[in-house]
C-alpha cells in the first residue's frame, strides 16, 4: 500500500508539472513503456527523499551535525590513499612520495631508538639517498615534496636530545635512590 501511495503522488506531480509546462499529461502506462526523461526522475527522487525525511529515516546518521573531515583542505588526488595508509596504520607500502612524507614526519622518533652516533648518521644518509632517488623516478604518482636532511644539524640535535634524556634519567635515579647513611668512626678510648 505504500508503494501505491508514493506511485500516485509521483504520478500527481508528473501530470502537475505537465500542465504548467502546457502540455497534456500522459495516459496511464504511456510513461513506462518509453522511459522517464530527466525531469521525471528528479521528480521520482525528490518525492522518494521528501517522504524519507518525513518518515525520519535520515535521522541519527553517523556524523550528523559534525564537520565533513578534509572539507577546505588543499585538492589532494591521492587522498584516498593516504587515509587508508592513516587509518589502517599501514607502514611500507604506497608510493614513495607518501612513505617518505610518514618517515619524515616520525624521523625524530626513529632516530632517538638509534644508540650510536654512526647508526644515526647512516640512518640519515640512506634517507636522503631515497629522497633524491624518489625525486628522479618519473613513474607518475603524487609529487615527492619530502626536503632532504642536514646529517650534520639532525646529528647534533640527536646528540642534545640524549644528553638532556642521560640527564633526566640521572635526576630520577638520584630521587629514587635511598638516602645514603653516614658512618662515623668513633674511637674508643680506654679509661
Amino acid at each position: 500500500m505504500a508503494q501505491d501511495s508514493r506511485d500516485a503522488a509521483m504520478r500527481y506531480r508528473l501530470e502537475k508539472e505537465a500542465r504548467e509546462r502546457g502540455e497534456e499529461p500522459e495516459a496511464d502506462g504511456e510513461a513506462s513503456a518509453r522511459g522517464f526523461t530527466n525531469e521525471e526522475r528528479a521528480a521520482i527522487v525528490e518525492v522518494a527523499i521528501e517522504q524519507a525525511i518525513r518518515r525520519g529515516e535520515f535521522k541519527d546518521l553517523p556524523g550528523a551535525g559534525k564537520p565533513i573531515p578534509g572539507l577546505g583542505a588543499t585538492h589532494d588526488p591521492d587522498w584516498w590513499i593516504r587515509r587508508k595508509i592513516e587509518r589502517e596504520r599501514l607502514t611500507g607500502l604506497g608510493p614513495p612520495a607518501l612513505t617518505l612524507r610518514t618517515e619524515f614526519a616520525e624521523l625524530d622518533q626513529r632516530l632517538d631508538a638509534l644508540r650510536r652516533e654512526s647508526d644515526v648518521r647512516e640512518y640519515l644518509e640512506d634517507f636522503n639517498r631515497r629522497v633524491i632517488e624518489a625525486r628522479r623516478q618519473l613513474l607518475g604518482g603524487p609529487p615527492v615534496v619530502t626536503p632532504t636532511v642536514d646529517v650534520d644539524e639532525r646529528v647534533a640535535q640527536w646528540s642534545e636530545r640524549q644528553d638532556a634524556a642521560a640527564r633526566r634519567a640521572a635526576e630520577q635515579d638520584a630521587r629514587e635512590a635511598p638516602p645514603q647513611r653516614r658512618w662515623r668512626l668513633r674511637i674508643r678510648r680506654p679509661g
